[in-house]
């Protein structure tokens, strides 16, 4: 018997329908010789820091850092009869091997080795490794499954990835909310995202508008333009010089640029695309395509790679001979075959870029739902333009003289439209009440056919343009996913692969969480840092909000999956970071500690002169070196049933004394008046009574 263990139910079912397995039980499908079943998603989860220990329950510095010694994996509750399942089925004595189909990356795998170690089972482990859903595509994979052990790198990233991520968000976040007695949540990849988002908004906020002005140059249907002037008059003074006069066409230059295909989607380019033309989040069109996926109508989702291998040529070839049937809009005969623009086998690691699939091609579209039907014509039509033909131009610039002072003018004549003509229709096919739909780039001012250099214009009309600096724009999802995607490129090597914040996995996640937690909020398509996002940015060292640093812990990741860098060299950088952490933050001063809870100051302290608060049980000084504290409850004072208040403390530090009206005296059973005094000589606060009246009694303590 064969046991094969699906991320989700969906896939679980549809491997089964595929392999014969029609037999439903509780929590599995089982046919001549197989089993299959399924997780949820991640059913286990590692434990929270109370697990490994009661002290973890209240939220201490001292006990900072927590760091298992042996890793406790815990299951969610209404997970936990699905893993009782597996766990049988894992343990069953007829089981000869079970095949890991989760998911075919780095999370699948964490996913499966989790319920494979709880599970105790010991049986051997297979790997099913498919980009497509498609039932050749299953069949294919099960007849060349690999020994788990192929993928024990992989295994051993998602480990580490997982155990980084508590390791750095469990002790910052308690670190830095004790010590600023303020929820500040931090996360390894979500901070540095978060102080992305943080930067730009600091910069919209201090941007100041500057006026710049342009003299416009006109004449024989030709515009041109003089160079930016910060100064009105010196504009003024142009206009005026050129007013009326001749002028000649001093230069003209044509230049012939070519605009190559688009390559292929991976997920993070098709996320900022969707973005961008139908408004979808990140976290949308992943789920939208992960469907798409389960229903076999495209290939993995999760992939970093824009390319496909040699092998699948034909396969290319196939899908195009389909797509005017599924794209009607595409004007006729624009489909081109130039498949080997696409192919790049080093460039394919473990999945080749978004494609749709074969089934695809047959399916009737309009039966998907509008979000599914929107990804699937996003992906197709990307095919089409990648193997089209390049997009040919001829750029002119041409330059005018006038009375000494040059103007300058560009123009754009299409040669060729190439993959423009598809990428347009598209456009044109859904732009209705979308406007980011429309292509950015412009064609150009349009020239007199006539224009030649020494052309003369007998008199031109001049014109003062005005024009402001623009603030930069608050982030997208599509621009805050390619900010995360190259977060860090420029101090890696030109060598180095590089990753950037998280994975096209995971980015759509972390921008949620970044929602969920408060520190962002969405307005329209904009994506904007709230105070609490900027308050915890302001507070926390570079390295935790640096994405240079993320970047490369993400490459390093990377590294460990091929087996160029050992886990425990990854871990224990991990670690040095939060000792680093921890010992900076002991180091924070008091004052900064109350930025967020601002504290009265009640007083100067009598032995060090720094600023006195008030505290739970005392009044105390500011000054870690100094031991001084006014205790609001004494042994001295409780006999005399009386508490320290606010206006107390506040006199003993001004002057020294304060009058109280309402002492006790246990021995007389009644309420008697005197001055408190205090003394601080040596270090620490001493007390006695002086009563107005003569003949007083001193009382010292």
């Amino acid at each position: 018997m064969i046991l094969v263990i699906g991320e989700k139910p969906s896939v679980g079912m549809a491997l089964a329908k595929v392999l014969g397995a029609g037999n439903r039980k509780n929590g599995y499908l089982e046919g001549k010789d197989i089993l299959v079943s399924w997780c949820l998603g991640h059913l286990a989860e590692y434990a929270m820091p109370e697990v490994y220990g009661e002290q973890y329950q209240k939220w201490d510095f001292s006990d900072l850092p927590i760091i298992p010694e042996q890793w406790r994996l815990v299951i969610a509750g209404e997970k936990k009869e699905q893993f009782e399942i597996l766990k049988g089925l894992l343990n069953r004595d007829d089981v000869e091997y079970v095949v890991n189909g989760c998911d075919a990356g780095r999370e699948g795998e964490l996913i499966f080795r989790r319920v494979y170690d709880l599970s105790g089972s010991r049986i051997p482990v297979r790997r099913l490794w498919i980009s497509s859903m498609e039932d050749q595509a299953v069949r294919e994979g099960f007849e060349h499954l690999k020994d788990a052990q192929e993928y024990a790198d992989l295994c051993t990233a998602s480990i580490c990835r997982a155990q980084a991520d508590w390791l750095v968000g469990m002790n910052a976040t308690r670190a830095f909310t004790t010590k600023y007695f303020k929820k500040l949540s931090v996360g390894r990849v979500q901070t540095p995202t978060l102080a992305m988002l943080v930067e730009r908004q600091d910069r919209i906020s201090n941007f100041v508008k500057e006026t710049f002005f342009k003299a416009a140059l006109s004449g024989n249907r030709l515009l041109a333009l003089s160079e930016s002037m910060d100064n009105e008059a010196e504009c003024d003074a142009l206009v005026e010089r050129c007013q009326g006069k001749p002028a000649v066409v001093s230069k003209v230059r044509k230049t012939v640029r070519k605009t190559a295909p688009p390559k292929l989607y991976d997920l993070t380019t098709l996320q900022r695309e969707a973005n961008r033309f139908f408004g979808y989040t990140a976290q949308e069109t992943l789920k939208e395509l992960q469907a798409l996926y389960e229903a076999k109508l495209v290939t993995y989702p999760r992939t970093d790679s824009q390319y496909i291998t040699s092998d699948m040529k034909l396969t290319a070839y196939e899908l195009l001979g389909k797509l005017p049937s599924v794209l009607p809009f595409l004007p006729a005969g624009c489909i081109r075959r130039n498949v080997d623009s696409i192919i790049n086998d080093a460039k394919v690691t473990d999945h080749h870029a978004l494609l749709p699939t074969k089934e695809a091609m047959g399916k009737d579209w309009n039966s998907l739902p509008e979000k599914q039907r929107n990804i699937l014509t996003l992906i197709t039509q990307r095919l089409a333009q990648a193997v089209s033909e390049d997009h040919v131009f001829e750029d002119t610039d041409v330059e005018v003289q006038c009375e000494g002072s040059a103007f300058k003018a560009k123009g754009k004549k299409v040669l060729q439209a190439g993959f423009r003509q598809i990428e347009d229709a598209f456009r044109k096919e859904y732009r209705q009440g979308n406007r980011d739909g429309e292509r950015p780039d412009s064609e150009g001012s349009v020239f007199p056919p006539e224009l030649f250099e020494g052309m003369q214009i007998p008199h031109v009309s001049m014109e003062k343009t005005r024009h402001f600096t623009s603030p930069p724009q608050p982030y997208t999802e599509d621009t805050l996913l390619l900010a995360m995607e190259r977060a860090g490129n420029k101090e890696f090597d030109v060598d180095t692969e590089k990753k950037g914040l998280g994975t096209p996995a995971t980015r759509a996640g972390i921008i949620e969480k970044l929602i969920r937690s408060g520190y962002a909020v969405r307005k329209g398509k904009q994506i904007i840092p709230t105070k609490d996002g900027c308050d915890l940015v302001s507070v926390l060292p570079d390295y935790l909000k640096s994405p240079s640093m993320t970047a490369e812990w993400e490459n390093r990741l990377l590294q460990m999956e091929r087996g160029q860098l050992d886990g425990v060299v990854f871990m224990k950088e991990i670690m040095e970071l939060i000792d680093r952490m921890l010992a900076e933050c002991s180091q924070i001063p008091a004052e900064e500690l109350n930025r967020f809870h601002p504290k009265e100051k009640i007083g100067v302290c009598p032995v060090c002169g720094s600023p006195v608060y008030e505290g739970k049980k005392n009044f105390y000084c500011a000054n870690r070196e100094c031991a001084f504290a006014l205790w609001k409850e004494s042994r001295y004072l409780t006999g005399m049933r009386k508490t320290i208040d606010k206006h107390m403390a506040q006199e003993l530090l001004s002057s020294g004394r304060t009058r109280v009206t309402d002492f006790y005296s246990q021995k007389k059973g009644r309420n008697f008046t005197a001055d408190l005094l205090m003394e601080a000589s040596d270090g620490r606060a001493n007390f006695k009574l002086e009563f107005p009246k003569k003949n007083q009694k001193n009382r010292k303590r």
